[in-house]
Order: structure tokens, then sequence, then C-alpha cells
């Protein structure tokens, strides 16, 4: 074999990138696709209203009970993609997903809207939720698992970036059926991706997962999903880790899906700003989103992620106080600073939460996360029903903004309670100090 010469260097040898990042991508792109339906349901609220004569009250219910779907079928999708595999679970969910959206525009009855967009939409949802990127970041990841859940939370806020301008504008200039439809056919236009690119497992090609020192292999297929769903979590239903998280987690979703989401974009419409601007400035929160979920998800790899969401619901509750001073018809710094501020804080709970699931079950964290995804859900969903009803009670949503401000405070004393595993890093928080 021929050797390099003297002074010369030797050949460079090909970097490789492992294949867990093509598989994160593709993740990303697939919930960026199915994020299109996370869009549409505060641009619905008044052009339903107008149309159809629902009280905000009735229409708030119908994307309470997608919320709530979204969130307790998390938990057994997790089951569900150990049982029948990463790729069918998610492609079913984007087919459901497009049935719902696509079917409402022959509604004419609320009952209808409840059964589309609250059930069907809920239900295929709740298999694109977070549990997804968890049950990716579990298998193909060993280190570096706050960054990619990071990564993966945001494409749900690109997603929202991308459809927002476009479904705001379709359903200010066309109506609210073009908008529906849309949604429709962005779900549909994702599954050949997921079919063809996305694997189950990194022994489904012979690799070892990112950081792996030996080479996993796949386990068999658990049978008895939704018995095993449920085992884990009446054993972590007897921890007190669980109710911390899932308490928190409750209010994280409140003040996000269910607060900003659902009612940001009617709330500043009855101060007399335009729709189309309203839903541009709920756009540039998933623009900050991104950037501050990815950071999170760093600052996850390297500092204690109880501080962490001790911080982030701090803020977020300080935030929330301020902004019924700050909605006007008009666009004005103060409320560029709070839709900056309040993108980046979106959802960067999720990183250190996940960190924590990880660190207290082990194993069974993807399907303990799920069900704290769903609590996530529950609170998202009362508010975006209450804070319907308070709208038409008090004619104003000034009331949820400070009772909103008020639980975060609470979360963030919720999170500094949480007692860590051993008093020391264990599991993938150990990886993730390597």
């Amino acid at each position: 074999m021929d050797r390099p010469g003297v002074g010369e260097r030797p050949p460079a040898r090909p970097v490789r990138v492992h294949r867990a990042w093509f598989v994160a991508a593709v993740t990303f792109v697939t919930i960026i696709g199915a994020a299109a339906f996370r869009s549409l349901p505060g641009l619905l609220i008044d052009p339903l209203h107008d149309e159809f004569g629902w009280s905000r009250g009735t229409i708030g219910a119908a994307v309470s009970l997608n919320l709530a779907l979204y969130g307790l079928t998390a938990p057994f999708a997790a089951a569900l993609m150990d049982r029948f595999g990463i790729r069918r679970v998610v492609a079913c969910a984007l087919a459901v997903i497009a049935a719902g959206s696509g079917l409402t525009v022959w509604m004419t009855a609320a009952w209808q809207l409840w059964l589309c967009w609250g059930l069907l939409v809920g239900l295929g949802t709740g298999a694109m939720a977070l549990a997804f990127a968890a049950t990716v970041t579990e298998r193909w990841f060993t280190v570096r698992r706050g960054l990619v859940s990071g990564i993966l939370t945001a494409a749900s806020a690109s997603g929202q970036l991308i459809f927002l301008p476009v479904l705001s504008w379709t359903v200010q200039s066309h109506g609210w059926r073009p908008a529906a439809v849309t949604v429709a056919l962005a779900a549909l236009a994702v599954i050949p991706f997921v079919w063809v690119l996305l694997r189950d497992h990194p022994a489904d090609i012979g690799v070892r997962p990112l950081g792996a020192r030996e080479f996993v292999p796949k386990p068999e297929p658990a049978r008895g999903a939704a018995r095993r769903t449920l085992t884990v979590l009446f054993s972590a239903v007897r921890t007190a880790p669980f109710w911390l998280l899932a308490g928190t987690f409750a209010i994280c979703g409140a003040s996000t899906n269910g607060l900003i989401q659902t009612h940001f974009v009617p709330a500043e419409h009855d101060h007399g700003m335009p729709v189309t601007a309203a839903a541009s400035l709920l756009a540039v929160i998933g623009v900050f989103d991104v950037a501050g979920t990815i950071a999170s998800g760093w600052f996850t790899d390297r500092f204690e992620p109880r501080r962490l969401l001790a911080v982030y619901y701090a803020l977020r509750g300080v935030s929330l106080l301020f902004l019924p001073m700050l909605l006007a018809p008009s666009v004005h710094p103060p409320m560029l600073l709070f839709i900056v501020f309040y993108g980046l804080d979106w959802v960067a709970t999720v990183p250190p939460t996940l960190a924590l699931c990880r660190e207290q079950y082990g194993e069974d964290s993807a399907i303990v996360f799920g069900w704290v995804l769903a609590s996530h859900q529950v609170g998202a969903a009362l508010v975006a029903y209450l804070g319907g009803v308070a709208r038409d009670v008090f004619g104003s949503y000034d009331v949820v903004w400070y009772a909103s401000g008020a639980l975060c405070a609470a979360a963030a004393l919720m999170a500094l309670v949480i007692r860590r595993r051993g008093g020391e890093r264990t599991g993938a928080l150990a990886a993730y100090a390597g």
C-alpha cells in the first residue's frame, strides 16, 4: 500500500453523517406537515360564529375535545408504535387527520364540528403528538437527546410559521372551507414521505443508535399495547414526580395551546386588529419558538432541568400579566417585544420535561411522557373552552390572561419541588453529561 511521502498529508477520510440525523430530519418534516391542523382553530372561531351563529363557548368545546383527545391518545400511540412500528401508526394518523379536516366542509350543525374536528382530528393528531418525537429520540439517540427533542419540538412551531399566514389569508379571502381543505391536503401529502423514508429502529438498517457503544437489537413487537400503557400509568401515578410533571405540563398547555393559540387572534380582533395581522403575530411566535426550543434542548443537555422549568414558567407568567395592556388595533413595539419573548418560551418546557421523565422512568419514559402530555392537553382543552365562556360572559379575555399568569407562577414552584432520582444524574441525564 502506498504511503504518503514526507510533507504530504494522508488522504482525508470521508465524514459520514449518522443515519439517526436523517431519521430526525424526516420526523421534523413530518411534524411540520401535520402542524397545519394546529394553526386553524383560532382562525375558525369568528367565521363559524358569523356563519352558523354558534357561541364561542360551543366552538371552544369542539377545540377542547380536539385538544383533550390529542393528549389522551398520545400514551396509547407510543405503545402502538412499539407494537406496529412508527411508520404504520404515523401514516394512519395522517390519513385520519385528512379525513376529519376534509369532512368539515360539509358540516351544518355543531355536533358535526365536534365529530370531525374534535373526534377524528383529535384522535389522529394524538398519534402525531410529542410522544412521536420522544419515541424517535429514545430509539435513535443515546447522546444529544435534549438537543434532538428540542429540534423535533420546534417542528410544530415551524409548521405554524408556514401555515398560519397562508391559512389566515385563505380564511380572509376565500372563507374557512378552503382553509380546511388545505389542512387535509397537507396531511395527505406527508404520508408517502413517511412511508418511504422513515425507519422504525436502528437495527432495521444495521446501525447502532447515535452514541451507543454496542449494537442494539430490535425488540420484539410489544403485544397488549393498551394493557402496557395502563400498567405504566398505574405504576407512575404512585410516584410524586409524575403528579408534579403532569401538573406543570397541564399549566403549560393551558397557557399555550389552550390560551394563546386558541384565543389570541380573536382577542386582538376584539381590539380592532385585522385577523391577518393578528395571525401574523402568532406566526412570529412560531419563528422564535424554533430558536427558543432548540436552545432549551441545548440548555437541558448542560443544566439542571428542574431549574430550567422554574425559570421558563415564571417568565411566562409575568409576560401574561402584561398582555391585557398590550392589546391594540395596530402592532406596536411593546407587543412585538411580548411576541418575541413569548415565542422563545412557548414550548421551551418540553426538553427539560422529557429529560425528567427519562431520569425518573427509564425505558417506560416515552409512555409516561405520553401521559404527562395528556395532562398538557387536558389543561389546554379546559382553557380553550373556559376562555370562550369567559369572553361570552365578561365581554373580554382579561380575566383569562390574569388567571393563566397566576397558574404559571404555581408551575414554577411545582417544578422546583420535583426531587431528583437518587440525588444524582441517571439514565439519559448521565448520557447528556457525556
